[in-house]
């Protein structure tokens, strides 16, 4: 089954969301001042060289319609949606890895959003806010993703309330209202409020409570695997399925050893499809060929059950994403008879 197949966006949306909303929303007043991530960043007027940095960032700046108000994008984990490829070939590729600071000057940018505190942030090695501050460029950072690092000493930090679609559409609804295109951001949160709706609503949760680990990759098989954390996103597809990420520590991407993996014995292990070539084990074909191999993994039950199931790694995100990854679980789920 191809990892993509789940991830439809109906053609009107992906090209200007133009799904019937109750009423037209107001244009956007500027100079804009939005609170975001504990910065103040005011808009004087619609950008107009906009940067994607992440895959996120990008793939919702397309979602809107405003390939044309973009002057690049950087760092995709995975190729684009489909549907968006048509959009995406307009819009200047810096690199499908962490840009410099330089590289994204050179576009000459008037405002940058960031999918993840690593690509803006503290610790980020491409850039603070402070650096786009000194120069004037406005700069967001997704909402999602704007964590304690005071428990977890890293750029992705921790979570200690489940992730939900409400941070999803306070970012789209920012976003559009950032490039005075508020009526595409509703109708956008509209679709994916509906598709949210229909898998609680599709999804029976009479039967046995699942338990999930959502394995995202490992540089090799002998290292600790990365893994979606208990209130990532992964914990809400999950919940949204009716079961629980086995996974229980807060980080947002913990990395543990298989013995604590083989200890914590879920039900499904959800392994990661990754369009990017940095370690083997993003593909989902090198996954699946060390769970059954390997001597102890193979022998947790869920292995044994066949209760291995594929998702688009960037789904494992908090982003559009996942709720199409939670629809491709959903699918696989159901094929094996584990869902109704």
């Amino acid at each position: 089954m191809s990892v993509l197949k789940s991830l439809a966006v109906p053609a009107f949306v992906a090209v200007f969301g133009l799904i019937a909303t109750p009423a037209l929303s107001a244009p956007t007043g500027y100079p804009l001042t939005l609170d975001n991530c504990g910065a103040k960043v005011t808009i004087q007027k619609a950008p107009q060289r906009a940067i994607g940095l992440g895959q996120n960032s990008a793939e919702i700046m397309l979602l809107l319609g405003l390939e044309d108000k973009m002057a690049g994008t950087a760092f995709w984990p995975s190729k684009v949606l489909p549907q968006l490829a048509e959009a995406n070939a307009k819009v200047k590729l810096l690199t499908v890895e962490f840009p410099t600071f330089e590289s994204i000057l050179a576009q000459n940018p008037d405002f940058v959003a960031a999918a993840l505190p690593s690509l803006i942030g503290a610790t980020s090695k491409v850039a603070k806010r402070e650096d786009f501050d000194k120069v004037g460029v406005p700069s967001y950072v997704s909402p999602s993703t704007c964590l304690s690092t005071e428990k977890v000493k890293n750029e992705y930090g921790s979570r200690d309330q489940l992730w939900n679609m409400d941070l999803l559409y306070k970012e789209i609804d920012e976003l559009s209202q950032i490039f005075d295109v508020s009526d595409r951001g509703q109708a956008l949160i509209a679709d994916f409020k509906k598709r949210e709706a229909d898998l609680r609503a599709g999804v029976s949760r009479d039967g046995k409570q699942l338990s999930y680990v959502f394995w995202f990759s490992s540089q090799s098989p002998s290292a600790d695997a990365y893994v979606g954390g208990k209130n990532a996103a992964s914990g809400f597809i999950a919940d949204l399925l009716g079961g629980r990420n086995a996974v229980t520590a807060e980080a947002e991407w913990p990395t543990l050893g298989w013995e604590s993996i083989i200890a914590v014995n879920p039900d499904v292990i959800v392994v990661a499809n990754l369009d990017r070539n940095r370690w083997e084990l993003d593909k989902p074909e090198a996954k699946i060929n060390f769970l059954n191999t390997d001597p102890a993994v193979s022998q947790m039950p869920a292995v044994k059950n066949k209760a291995i199931v594929v998702m688009d790694g960037q789904a494992m995100n908090p982003t559009i994403r996942t709720i199409y990854g939670a629809e491709q679980v959903a699918e696989q789920l159901k094929a094996l008879g584990l869902i109704k």
